[in-house]
Protein backbone atom coordinates (compact mmCIF):
# COMPACT_ATOMS: atom_id res chain seq x y z
CA UNK A 1 0.00 0.00 0.00
CA UNK A 2 1.18 3.62 -0.75
CA UNK A 3 1.78 6.38 1.29
CA UNK A 4 -1.12 8.16 -0.62
CA UNK A 5 -3.66 5.66 -0.23
CA UNK A 6 -2.32 4.83 3.51
CA UNK A 7 -3.17 8.58 4.19
CA UNK A 8 -6.93 8.64 1.95
CA UNK A 9 -7.65 5.08 3.91
CA UNK A 10 -9.25 6.58 7.59
CA UNK A 11 -12.04 4.67 8.71
CA UNK A 12 -13.82 6.51 11.81
CA UNK A 13 -13.18 6.18 15.16
CA UNK A 14 -16.46 4.17 16.18
CA UNK A 15 -15.81 1.27 13.18
CA UNK A 16 -12.28 0.84 14.20
CA UNK A 17 -13.61 0.05 17.69
CA UNK A 18 -16.00 -2.65 15.91
CA UNK A 19 -13.31 -4.02 13.77
CA UNK A 20 -10.94 -3.81 16.87
CA UNK A 21 -13.35 -6.04 19.01
CA UNK A 22 -14.33 -8.44 16.03
CA UNK A 23 -10.53 -9.13 15.68
CA UNK A 24 -9.70 -9.18 19.31
CA UNK A 25 -12.11 -12.07 19.64
CA UNK A 26 -10.29 -14.20 17.17
CA UNK A 27 -12.47 -13.32 14.22
CA UNK A 28 -10.55 -11.67 10.69
CA UNK A 29 -12.20 -8.86 9.64
CA UNK A 30 -11.76 -5.78 6.80
CA UNK A 31 -13.44 -2.82 5.97
CA UNK A 32 -14.71 -3.58 2.08
CA UNK A 33 -17.35 -2.10 -0.48
CA UNK A 34 -18.19 1.56 -1.34
CA UNK A 35 -16.14 3.33 1.44
CA UNK A 36 -12.76 1.60 0.67
CA UNK A 37 -13.47 2.31 -2.89
CA UNK A 38 -14.46 6.64 -2.31
CA UNK A 39 -11.36 6.70 -0.10
CA UNK A 40 -8.94 5.87 -2.91
CA UNK A 41 -10.63 7.58 -5.26
CA UNK A 42 -9.89 10.88 -2.36
CA UNK A 43 -14.05 11.09 -1.77
CA UNK A 44 -15.72 11.40 1.27
CA UNK A 45 -17.67 8.44 2.06
CA UNK A 46 -20.08 8.04 5.43
CA UNK A 47 -20.96 4.27 5.81
CA UNK A 48 -17.95 2.13 6.15
CA UNK A 49 -18.80 -1.28 5.79
CA UNK A 50 -17.31 -4.33 7.45
CA UNK A 51 -16.95 -8.14 6.25
CA UNK A 52 -15.69 -11.12 8.97
CA UNK A 53 -15.47 -14.38 9.72
CA UNK A 54 -17.84 -14.25 12.53
CA UNK A 55 -21.27 -15.52 12.24
CA UNK A 56 -24.41 -13.07 12.82
CA UNK A 57 -25.40 -14.47 16.50
CA UNK A 58 -21.30 -14.05 17.17
CA UNK A 59 -21.65 -10.60 16.23
CA UNK A 60 -24.59 -10.28 18.31
CA UNK A 61 -23.25 -11.89 21.14
CA UNK A 62 -19.67 -9.42 21.06
CA UNK A 63 -22.05 -6.07 20.76
CA UNK A 64 -24.68 -4.55 22.98
CA UNK A 65 -26.71 -3.19 20.43
CA UNK A 66 -27.18 -4.72 17.07
CA UNK A 67 -29.92 -4.82 14.58
CA UNK A 68 -30.54 -7.77 12.16
CA UNK A 69 -30.40 -5.78 8.85
CA UNK A 70 -30.48 -9.02 6.84
CA UNK A 71 -29.75 -12.59 9.01
CA UNK A 72 -30.77 -14.05 6.08
CA UNK A 73 -27.17 -12.75 4.16
CA UNK A 74 -25.47 -12.77 7.38
CA UNK A 75 -25.78 -9.05 7.94
CA UNK A 76 -25.80 -7.61 11.16
CA UNK A 77 -26.02 -3.56 11.77
CA UNK A 78 -23.77 -2.84 15.12
CA UNK A 79 -24.67 0.47 16.78
CA UNK A 80 -21.84 2.39 17.97
CA UNK A 81 -22.58 4.86 20.91
CA UNK A 82 -24.39 7.59 19.25
CA UNK A 83 -26.93 4.87 17.80
CA UNK A 84 -25.26 5.46 14.31
CA UNK A 85 -25.77 1.92 12.82
CA UNK A 86 -23.07 0.16 10.88
CA UNK A 87 -23.10 -2.86 8.92
CA UNK A 88 -21.32 -6.07 9.63
CA UNK A 89 -21.08 -8.69 7.22
CA UNK A 90 -20.14 -12.31 7.25
CA UNK A 91 -17.67 -14.07 5.19
CA UNK A 92 -19.70 -15.76 1.96
CA UNK A 93 -20.39 -17.57 -1.09
CA UNK A 94 -23.05 -17.82 -3.71
CA UNK A 95 -24.44 -21.26 -3.37
CA UNK A 96 -27.43 -20.61 -6.18
CA UNK A 97 -28.52 -17.51 -8.04
CA UNK A 98 -31.26 -16.74 -10.10
CA UNK A 99 -30.41 -13.63 -11.72
CA UNK A 100 -33.08 -11.76 -8.66
CA UNK A 101 -32.15 -13.47 -5.61
CA UNK A 102 -28.94 -15.39 -3.95
CA UNK A 103 -28.74 -17.86 -1.68
CA UNK A 104 -25.45 -17.96 0.64
CA UNK A 105 -24.03 -19.71 3.02
CA UNK A 106 -20.99 -18.79 5.57
CA UNK A 107 -17.92 -19.96 6.44
CA UNK A 108 -16.06 -18.47 3.46
CA UNK A 109 -12.98 -16.96 3.40
CA UNK A 110 -12.49 -13.61 2.31
CA UNK A 111 -11.17 -14.53 -0.78
CA UNK A 112 -14.56 -16.11 -2.11
CA UNK A 113 -16.44 -13.20 -0.40
CA UNK A 114 -14.63 -10.87 -2.60
CA UNK A 115 -15.47 -13.01 -5.48
CA UNK A 116 -18.93 -13.09 -5.23
CA UNK A 117 -18.75 -8.99 -5.79
CA UNK A 118 -19.93 -7.11 -8.87
CA UNK A 119 -17.02 -5.05 -10.09
CA UNK A 120 -13.35 -4.77 -9.26
CA UNK A 121 -13.35 -1.84 -7.94
CA UNK A 122 -16.14 -2.73 -5.27
CA UNK A 123 -14.19 -5.99 -4.38
CA UNK A 124 -10.88 -3.92 -2.18
CA UNK A 125 -10.92 -4.65 1.35
CA UNK A 126 -8.52 -2.57 3.69
CA UNK A 127 -7.39 -4.02 7.05
CA UNK A 128 -6.53 -1.20 9.68
CA UNK A 129 -5.03 -3.24 12.28
CA UNK A 130 -2.03 -4.73 9.36
CA UNK A 131 -2.19 -1.49 7.81
CA UNK A 132 -3.06 -3.81 4.24
CA UNK A 133 -4.67 -3.08 1.52
CA UNK A 134 -6.06 -6.43 -0.37
CA UNK A 135 -6.44 -6.22 -3.73
CA UNK A 136 -6.94 -9.74 -5.34
CA UNK A 137 -8.77 -8.74 -8.68
CA UNK A 138 -6.80 -5.69 -9.32
CA UNK A 139 -9.25 -3.13 -8.30
CA UNK A 140 -6.70 -0.63 -7.69
CA UNK A 141 -5.49 -0.35 -11.54
CA UNK A 142 -8.75 0.11 -12.31
CA UNK A 143 -9.40 2.88 -10.25
CA UNK A 144 -5.87 4.26 -11.59
CA UNK A 145 -7.32 3.27 -15.34
CA UNK A 146 -10.49 5.10 -14.66
CA UNK A 147 -12.66 1.54 -15.71
CA UNK A 148 -15.54 -0.53 -14.50
CA UNK A 149 -14.41 -4.14 -15.01
CA UNK A 150 -16.63 -7.32 -13.58
CA UNK A 151 -15.28 -9.47 -11.41
CA UNK A 152 -14.26 -12.43 -12.84
CA UNK A 153 -16.31 -13.45 -16.04
CA UNK A 154 -18.25 -10.48 -17.10
CA UNK A 155 -21.47 -12.65 -18.57
CA UNK A 156 -21.11 -15.16 -14.73
CA UNK A 157 -21.00 -11.66 -12.94
CA UNK A 158 -24.46 -10.49 -14.73
CA UNK A 159 -26.20 -13.45 -15.05
CA UNK A 160 -26.11 -13.70 -10.98
CA UNK A 161 -27.88 -10.89 -10.35
CA UNK A 162 -29.30 -8.77 -13.16
CA UNK A 163 -28.92 -5.36 -11.69
CA UNK A 164 -25.27 -5.57 -11.43
CA UNK A 165 -25.68 -4.46 -15.39
CA UNK A 166 -27.55 -1.53 -13.89
CA UNK A 167 -24.90 -1.04 -11.35
CA UNK A 168 -21.85 -1.01 -13.56
CA UNK A 169 -23.76 1.86 -15.38
CA UNK A 170 -24.43 4.07 -12.44
CA UNK A 171 -20.90 3.83 -11.70
CA UNK A 172 -19.46 4.69 -15.32
CA UNK A 173 -21.79 7.68 -14.96
CA UNK A 174 -20.73 8.33 -11.40
CA UNK A 175 -17.03 8.40 -12.08
CA UNK A 176 -16.30 9.19 -15.14
CA UNK A 177 -15.43 5.63 -16.23
CA UNK A 178 -15.12 3.77 -19.31
CA UNK A 179 -16.75 0.74 -19.39
CA UNK A 180 -14.21 -2.39 -20.01
CA UNK A 181 -15.61 -3.77 -23.39
CA UNK A 182 -16.00 -7.63 -21.73
CA UNK A 183 -18.63 -6.02 -19.09
CA UNK A 184 -20.23 -3.98 -21.63
CA UNK A 185 -20.89 -6.97 -23.94
CA UNK A 186 -22.39 -8.58 -20.87
CA UNK A 187 -24.17 -5.94 -19.90
CA UNK A 188 -25.66 -5.90 -23.57
CA UNK A 189 -26.53 -9.40 -23.26
CA UNK A 190 -28.01 -8.61 -19.79
CA UNK A 191 -30.17 -6.15 -21.07
CA UNK A 192 -33.23 -8.29 -21.97
CA UNK A 193 -33.29 -10.32 -18.95
CA UNK A 194 -33.43 -7.43 -17.31
CA UNK A 195 -37.55 -7.99 -16.61
CA UNK A 196 -36.39 -10.48 -14.24
CA UNK A 197 -35.71 -7.80 -11.63
CA UNK A 198 -38.19 -6.42 -9.45
CA UNK A 199 -39.39 -3.13 -9.97
CA UNK A 200 -38.56 -1.97 -5.98
CA UNK A 201 -35.16 -2.50 -6.87
CA UNK A 202 -35.29 -0.57 -10.66
CA UNK A 203 -36.84 2.10 -9.01
CA UNK A 204 -34.07 2.42 -6.20
CA UNK A 205 -31.41 1.86 -8.76
CA UNK A 206 -33.09 4.95 -10.57
CA UNK A 207 -33.19 7.15 -6.82
CA UNK A 208 -29.68 6.27 -6.42
CA UNK A 209 -28.37 7.45 -9.98
CA UNK A 210 -30.67 10.91 -9.43
CA UNK A 211 -28.87 11.16 -6.27
CA UNK A 212 -25.01 10.09 -6.18
CA UNK A 213 -24.43 11.15 -10.35
CA UNK A 214 -23.68 14.91 -10.72
CA UNK A 215 -24.33 14.53 -14.78
CA UNK A 216 -27.36 11.50 -14.67
CA UNK A 217 -27.74 12.30 -18.24
CA UNK A 218 -24.62 10.13 -18.99
CA UNK A 219 -26.37 6.93 -17.02
CA UNK A 220 -29.53 7.82 -18.89
CA UNK A 221 -27.27 7.66 -22.17
CA UNK A 222 -26.39 4.46 -21.13
CA UNK A 223 -29.67 2.74 -19.96
CA UNK A 224 -30.92 3.91 -23.90
CA UNK A 225 -27.98 2.31 -25.62
CA UNK A 226 -27.88 -1.00 -23.46
CA UNK A 227 -31.30 -1.51 -24.18
CA UNK A 228 -31.92 -0.83 -20.14
CA UNK A 229 -34.96 1.29 -20.97
CA UNK A 230 -36.41 -1.01 -23.69
CA UNK A 231 -36.57 -3.89 -20.78
CA UNK A 232 -37.00 -1.74 -17.86
CA UNK A 233 -39.39 1.23 -19.11
CA UNK A 234 -40.47 1.09 -22.74
CA UNK A 235 -41.77 4.60 -23.16
CA UNK A 236 -38.30 6.20 -22.52
CA UNK A 237 -36.54 3.67 -24.55
CA UNK A 238 -36.50 6.58 -27.71
CA UNK A 239 -35.75 9.66 -24.81
CA UNK A 240 -34.53 12.40 -26.22
CA UNK A 241 -30.96 13.97 -25.72
CA UNK A 242 -32.56 17.47 -24.77
CA UNK A 243 -34.94 15.63 -21.84
CA UNK A 244 -31.39 14.11 -20.74
CA UNK A 245 -29.60 16.77 -20.46
CA UNK A 246 -31.94 18.65 -18.32
CA UNK A 247 -31.11 16.29 -15.98
CA UNK A 248 -28.15 17.76 -15.69
CA UNK A 249 -29.38 21.46 -14.84
CA UNK A 250 -31.33 20.39 -11.98
CA UNK A 251 -29.44 20.62 -8.70
CA UNK A 252 -27.91 17.32 -7.25
CA UNK A 253 -29.74 16.02 -4.02
CA UNK A 254 -27.55 15.78 -1.28
CA UNK A 255 -27.91 12.92 1.59
CA UNK A 256 -31.34 14.64 3.24
CA UNK A 257 -30.93 17.42 2.26
CA UNK A 258 -33.45 18.86 -0.01
CA UNK A 259 -34.84 15.45 -1.03
CA UNK A 260 -37.27 17.39 -3.71
CA UNK A 261 -34.32 17.48 -5.52
CA UNK A 262 -34.54 13.88 -6.56
CA UNK A 263 -38.46 14.21 -7.33
CA UNK A 264 -37.19 17.16 -9.75
CA UNK A 265 -34.90 15.14 -11.58
CA UNK A 266 -37.52 12.15 -11.64
CA UNK A 267 -39.72 14.51 -13.25
CA UNK A 268 -37.43 15.59 -15.14
CA UNK A 269 -36.81 12.54 -16.83
CA UNK A 270 -40.69 11.60 -17.41
CA UNK A 271 -40.82 15.31 -19.55
CA UNK A 272 -41.45 13.73 -22.88
CA UNK A 273 -44.30 11.51 -22.00
CA UNK A 274 -47.99 12.54 -21.57
CA UNK A 275 -48.90 12.65 -17.81
CA UNK A 276 -51.27 10.01 -17.93
CA UNK A 277 -48.69 7.45 -19.44
CA UNK A 278 -45.58 9.10 -17.32
CA UNK A 279 -48.25 8.08 -14.54
CA UNK A 280 -48.67 4.51 -15.95
CA UNK A 281 -44.71 3.92 -15.56
CA UNK A 282 -44.32 5.33 -12.49
CA UNK A 283 -46.70 3.39 -11.00
CA UNK A 284 -45.10 0.17 -12.35
CA UNK A 285 -42.09 1.37 -10.95
CA UNK A 286 -43.77 1.07 -7.65
CA UNK A 287 -43.21 5.14 -6.93
CA UNK A 288 -45.39 6.24 -4.20
CA UNK A 289 -48.74 7.31 -5.04
CA UNK A 290 -47.61 10.96 -3.35
CA UNK A 291 -44.52 10.86 -5.62
CA UNK A 292 -46.55 9.44 -8.33
CA UNK A 293 -48.91 12.46 -8.07
CA UNK A 294 -46.58 14.87 -7.89
CA UNK A 295 -44.33 14.05 -10.65
CA UNK A 296 -47.81 14.06 -12.71
CA UNK A 297 -49.45 17.49 -11.93
CA UNK A 298 -46.03 18.99 -12.12
CA UNK A 299 -45.77 18.04 -16.14
CA UNK A 300 -49.47 18.81 -16.66
CA UNK A 301 -48.90 22.37 -15.63
CA UNK A 302 -45.26 22.51 -16.61
CA UNK A 303 -47.09 21.77 -20.08
CA UNK A 304 -49.70 24.30 -19.90
CA UNK A 305 -46.91 27.14 -19.10
CA UNK A 306 -44.44 26.25 -21.60
CA UNK A 307 -45.77 27.34 -24.59
CA UNK A 308 -46.87 30.83 -23.42
CA UNK A 309 -43.81 31.70 -20.91
CA UNK A 310 -41.61 30.69 -24.03
CA UNK A 311 -43.42 33.08 -26.59
CA UNK A 312 -43.45 35.98 -23.82
CA UNK A 313 -39.95 35.88 -22.51
CA UNK A 314 -37.98 35.05 -25.91
CA UNK A 315 -38.54 38.51 -26.58
CA UNK A 316 -37.50 41.68 -24.19
CA UNK A 317 -40.67 43.19 -23.65
CA UNK A 318 -41.36 42.84 -20.15
CA UNK A 319 -43.89 40.11 -18.49
CA UNK A 320 -47.17 42.26 -17.43
CA UNK A 321 -47.75 41.39 -13.68
CA UNK A 322 -51.01 40.11 -14.36
CA UNK A 323 -50.24 37.47 -16.64
CA UNK A 324 -47.28 36.38 -14.11
CA UNK A 325 -49.90 36.24 -11.64
CA UNK A 326 -52.00 34.22 -14.16
CA UNK A 327 -48.97 31.44 -14.24
CA UNK A 328 -48.49 31.54 -10.67
CA UNK A 329 -52.35 30.42 -10.27
CA UNK A 330 -51.70 27.93 -13.17
CA UNK A 331 -48.75 26.40 -11.70
CA UNK A 332 -50.22 26.55 -7.92
CA UNK A 333 -47.97 28.32 -5.21
CA UNK A 334 -46.15 25.40 -4.41
CA UNK A 335 -45.43 24.06 -7.27
CA UNK A 336 -44.31 27.43 -8.64
CA UNK A 337 -40.72 26.26 -8.06
CA UNK A 338 -40.72 22.50 -9.44
CA UNK A 339 -42.03 24.06 -12.91
CA UNK A 340 -39.76 26.67 -13.38
CA UNK A 341 -36.79 24.82 -12.40
CA UNK A 342 -37.99 22.37 -14.76
CA UNK A 343 -38.87 25.05 -17.21
CA UNK A 344 -35.02 26.53 -16.98
CA UNK A 345 -33.43 22.95 -17.26
CA UNK A 346 -35.31 22.28 -19.97
CA UNK A 347 -34.26 25.71 -21.46
CA UNK A 348 -30.77 25.22 -20.45
CA UNK A 349 -30.56 21.97 -22.18
CA UNK A 350 -32.17 23.45 -25.39
CA UNK A 351 -29.26 25.72 -25.37
CA UNK A 352 -26.59 23.77 -25.18
CA UNK A 353 -27.67 21.64 -27.72
CA UNK A 354 -27.58 25.21 -30.21
CA UNK A 355 -31.68 25.19 -29.89
CA UNK A 356 -33.37 28.49 -29.79
CA UNK A 357 -34.52 28.81 -26.58
CA UNK A 358 -35.26 31.86 -23.89
CA UNK A 359 -32.23 33.28 -21.96
CA UNK A 360 -31.06 32.53 -18.86
CA UNK A 361 -31.53 36.10 -17.45
CA UNK A 362 -35.18 35.86 -18.48
CA UNK A 363 -36.00 33.04 -17.34
CA UNK A 364 -34.28 33.98 -13.98
CA UNK A 365 -36.31 37.11 -13.65
CA UNK A 366 -39.10 35.85 -14.71
CA UNK A 367 -38.59 32.77 -11.81
CA UNK A 368 -37.94 35.80 -9.25
CA UNK A 369 -40.96 37.36 -9.98
CA UNK A 370 -43.33 34.51 -9.58
CA UNK A 371 -41.53 33.45 -6.25
CA UNK A 372 -42.42 36.88 -5.15
CA UNK A 373 -45.86 37.00 -6.59
CA UNK A 374 -46.73 33.32 -5.19
CA UNK A 375 -46.51 34.63 -1.56
CA UNK A 376 -47.03 38.19 -1.59
CA UNK A 377 -50.10 37.90 -3.74
CA UNK A 378 -54.03 36.54 -3.86
CA UNK A 379 -53.42 33.72 -6.88
CA UNK A 380 -55.34 30.73 -5.70
CA UNK A 381 -58.93 30.51 -4.61
CA UNK A 382 -58.32 30.08 -0.82
CA UNK A 383 -56.55 33.36 -0.56
CA UNK A 384 -59.62 35.18 -2.18
CA UNK A 385 -61.30 37.60 1.00
CA UNK A 386 -64.80 35.47 1.20
CA UNK A 387 -65.78 32.26 0.58
CA UNK A 388 -68.60 30.05 -0.04
CA UNK A 389 -70.29 31.09 3.49
CA UNK A 390 -70.20 34.15 2.40
CA UNK A 391 -71.79 33.38 -0.83
CA UNK A 392 -74.95 31.61 0.70
CA UNK A 393 -75.40 34.45 2.94
CA UNK A 394 -75.55 36.56 0.16
CA UNK A 395 -78.68 34.52 -1.96
CA UNK A 396 -75.86 32.22 -4.21
CA UNK A 397 -76.76 28.92 -3.72
CA UNK A 398 -74.05 26.36 -3.39
CA UNK A 399 -73.71 23.81 -6.38
CA UNK A 400 -71.40 24.25 -9.44
CA UNK A 401 -72.91 28.10 -10.34
CA UNK A 402 -70.70 28.72 -6.83
CA UNK A 403 -67.85 27.19 -7.68
CA UNK A 404 -67.57 28.87 -11.02
CA UNK A 405 -68.65 32.35 -9.39
CA UNK A 406 -65.57 31.90 -6.94
CA UNK A 407 -63.03 31.29 -10.13
CA UNK A 408 -64.41 34.44 -11.70
CA UNK A 409 -63.80 36.29 -8.74
CA UNK A 410 -60.46 34.90 -7.87
CA UNK A 411 -59.72 36.13 -12.26
CA UNK A 412 -61.03 39.36 -11.53
CA UNK A 413 -58.65 39.58 -8.26
CA UNK A 414 -55.69 38.33 -10.54
CA UNK A 415 -56.55 41.63 -12.51
CA UNK A 416 -56.01 43.70 -10.04
CA UNK A 417 -55.00 42.18 -6.28
CA UNK A 418 -56.53 45.73 -4.82
CA UNK A 419 -59.85 44.22 -5.59
CA UNK A 420 -59.36 41.86 -2.48
CA UNK A 421 -61.72 43.12 -0.03
CA UNK A 422 -65.01 41.55 1.06
CA UNK A 423 -67.04 44.42 0.18
CA UNK A 424 -65.63 44.49 -3.35
CA UNK A 425 -66.16 40.86 -3.67
CA UNK A 426 -69.67 40.63 -2.22
CA UNK A 427 -70.75 43.68 -4.62
CA UNK A 428 -69.15 41.80 -7.85
CA UNK A 429 -70.92 38.56 -6.79
CA UNK A 430 -74.18 40.40 -7.10
CA UNK A 431 -73.73 41.90 -10.33
CA UNK A 432 -76.48 40.53 -12.56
Amino acid sequence: MNVRDAARLKPPGVVLDIARTLEGAGYETWFVGGAVRDALLGEAHLDWDLATAATPPQVKKLFKRTVPVGIKFGTMGVLDPDGGMHEVTTFRRDVKTDGRHAEVEFGASLDEDLARRDLTINAIAYSASRKELYDPFNGRADLEKRTVRAVGKAADRMKEDRLRALRALRFAARFGFTIEPDTWTAILESAPHLGRLSMERVKQELEKTMEQVAWPSEAMKLWRKSGAFTSLIPPLAGVGDVTLKSLDAMAQPRGAAHPERRIERMTALFAELAPKDAEKALKALKFSNSDVSWIKESLERWRALEPPVRTAISGSAPVPAVTVRRWVALAGRLRVGAVMRLLAARYAAERGAGMAAPAAERVASLYRRMSRAAFREPVEMGDLAIDGDDLRAAGIPAGPAMGRMLQALLEWVLEDPSRNTREALLARAQEP
